[in-house]
C-alpha cells in the first residue's frame, strides 16, 4: 500500500497526530465487504445447486421454470422482471429452454413482438423432479445454522434485496425501496 493510501485511511486524533481510521481494518479485510461475501455465497449456492439438482437445468432456468409455474402465459419482459433478470438474458435463456422442450413461446397476435411463455408437460415434469433437490439444497446451505439464525439470514437477505432493488440493472418487478420514515420532531 502506498504511503498516500495509508495516509488517506488516517484521521487526526485529538492531539493533532495521525490516527488509524477505525474502518481501515474493515476496508482491508475482504471478508468484511458485502459484495465479496455475496459473490462467495453465490458460488457456494451454485455449486450446491448442481450437486443436488444435476445438470439438466441451470439455476436461472430453474428460477424461470418456477416462476412460469405460478405465472403461465406471462410475457418475456414481465418474466424477466419477476425473476430480476435483464430482458436479453431472459430471451436467450427462454430460447434454450424452448430448444430443450421445457417451455413453449407463443407469439402474441395483438402485440406482435411479445411472446407468452408456458411450461410444457416436460418442463412441468422437470420442475416437479427438482422439488426434493431444492429442499436438500436449502438444508445443506442453511442446516448448519440454528433455526433462528436461518430465519434471521433469510429475513435479512429479503430485506437487503428489497431496500436495494432499485440499484439493480434488472430490478425485481413490484419491489421498490422502502420509503424513508419521517422523524417527527419532539
Amino acid at each position: 500500500m502506498s504511503p498516500a493510501s495509508k495516509a488517506s485511511k488516517r484521521t487526526l486524533a485529538q492531539d493533532g497526530k495521525p490516527a488509524e481510521n477505525k474502518n481501515a481494518a474493515l476496508i482491508d479485510d475482504l471478508r468484511e465487504h458485502p459484495g465479496y461475501l455475496f459473490r462467495r455465497a453465490q458460488q457456494i449456492s451454485t455449486s450446491v445447486f448442481y450437486e443436488k439438482a444435476g445438470n439438466e437445468v441451470t439455476p436461472i432456468q430453474y428460477a424461470l421454470l418456477r416462476t412460469l409455474k405460478d405465472n403461465p402465459g406471462v410475457d418475456q419482459v414481465t418474466l424477466a422482471s419477476l425473476v430480476g433478470l435483464d430482458t436479453s438474458t431472459t430471451a436467450a435463456t427462454a430460447t434454450r429452454m424452448e430448444e430443450k422442450g421445457l417451455i413453449v413461446r407463443r407469439l402474441e397476435v395483438v402485440l406482435r413482438r411479445q411472446r407468452r411463455l408456458f411450461l410444457t408437460p416436460e418442463g412441468d415434469e422437470v420442475l416437479a423432479s427438482l422439488g426434493d433437490a431444492m429442499a436438500q439444497m436449502r438444508e445443506q446451505l442453511l442446516g448448519r445454522m440454528a433455526p433462528q439464525e436461518q430465519e434471521a439470514l433469510m429475513s435479512l437477505l429479503r430485506k437487503f434485496v428489497e431496500v436495494n432493488n432499485d440499484f439493480s440493472r434488472a430490478p425485481l418487478g413490484g419491489i421498490t425501496r422502502a420509503p424513508k420514515r419521517k422523524v417527527k420532531p419532539d
